[in-house]
């Protein structure tokens, strides 16, 4: 039955994604919904509100503000927060509700910023669609907005595109690629989406090149390559940390099995490359989320419903399955081997490596 879930939660959706892209910039973060869409961002789909805050405001519209469409009460809040919040941005984030009525942003953004002496972005998200969608416009309206042109390449500096919480599910993981990059010969690593603040995000254009470790970032690489000419690799550096179980025993419990690897498409094609330079197995990449025509091999499969992950499990063979452990409770008759690798967007559980 199309949606129905009964034992996979439901996924983060779009606007916790654009909103967990911009939380670290300094910025006024404005949730457009009626209250409830603001608590799951900060209540459920962003780990790191427990340990350092943000400027997450809901818009908190009532109904006659929404049916009627007054624009001016929402922008009257936003000017009101300015005044109590130092920011050197405003971002006013959709929902359901300003999908449905069909809010127009352009208007909003020019009120908003009469009213304001900072920038105002919009991110026209919907609620309806999963995170890595919302997660993927934010980081592309970022770079359009806030990347400067005229800046000096420095062979020093290298960018990482994707490193949000939903998408590596690590605290630490911003701080461990910084360390594996540095190793390499970089002295400036900028983990857009993590650590990175807005200066960074103005010096885009600088880095010498960009990793991107989320499908998420990839369009927003496309467009930095488009406009500075830098260059961008595809791949997650700390795949090794995911599988240090799996690469003690030099990843023999892979050897000449059927295997189906469950995650963001590019931690996905990351695990089956390190399998397939240590052992020889028939791997196949499966998501829930978006998956990149040029990423993808001819028998990745695309995730939509709870019965079609549990019919592909149980016709499919596979000896081993890796994934997100919340996933297995959809599938209590499989009996290979399950390698747990934490995904927060599904589960809402991080990875504390």
């Amino acid at each position: 039955m199309k949606g129905l879930r009964k034992y996979i939660p439901p996924f983060a959706p779009d606007q916790s994604g654009a909103a967990s892209v911009l939380y670290k910039l300094g910025g006024i973060i404005v949730i457009c919904d009626a209250g409830g869409c603001a608590g799951n961002v900060c209540g459920f789909d962003e780990p790191r509100w427990n340990a350092e805050k943000s400027a997450i405001f809901s818009a908190g519209l009532r109904d006659m503000d929404a049916i009627l469409g007054r624009d001016d009460r929402l922008v009257a809040k936003l000017a009101d927060a300015a005044k109590k919040v130092e920011a050197k941005f405003a971002a006013i984030i959709g929902t359901p509700v300003p999908s449905v009525i069909a809010t127009d942003y352009k208007a909003i953004k020019k009120m908003s910023e009469k009213k304001l002496d900072v920038p105002v972005i919009t991110i026209e998200t919907t609620g309806m669609e999963l995170y890595d969608i919302g997660a993927e416009k934010a980081y592309l309206k970022m770079f359009e907005t806030f990347a400067k042109d005229g800046v000096t390449v420095d062979k020093e500096s290298i960018g990482v595109i994707g490193t949000i919480p939903l998408d590596v599910s690590d605290l630490k993981a911003a701080d461990k690629i910084e360390m594996t990059l540095k190793s390499e010969g970089f002295k400036n690593v900028y983990c857009y989406g993590m650590e990175s603040d807005l200066s960074k995000v103005e010096a885009a254009g600088s880095v010498f090149k960009n990793i991107v470790v989320s499908p998420a970032g990839l369009k927003a690489a496309q467009y930095l390559k488009e406009r500075f000419g830098t260059p961008y690799e595809i791949y997650y550096p700390l795949v090794g940390d995911m599988l240090q179980d799996e690469m003690k025993g030099q990843f023999k419990s892979f050897e000449g099995k059927k295997v189906l690897v469950i995650h963001q498409q590019v931690i996905a094609n990351s695990i089956r490359d390190k399998i397939n330079e240590n052992v020889n197995s028939d791997i196949t990449v499966a998501s829930w989320f978006m998956l990149k025509d040029e990423l993808k091999e001819a028998k990745d499969i695309s995730l939509t419903e709870e019965d079609q992950f549990v019919e592909l499990i149980e016709q499919g063979n596979y000896d081993v399955i890796v994934g997100d452990n919340i996933l297995k409770r959809a599938i209590p008759n499989f009996k290979g081997r399950y390698v747990g690798t934490p995904h927060f967007a599904v589960s809402g559980k991080m990875c504390m490596i």
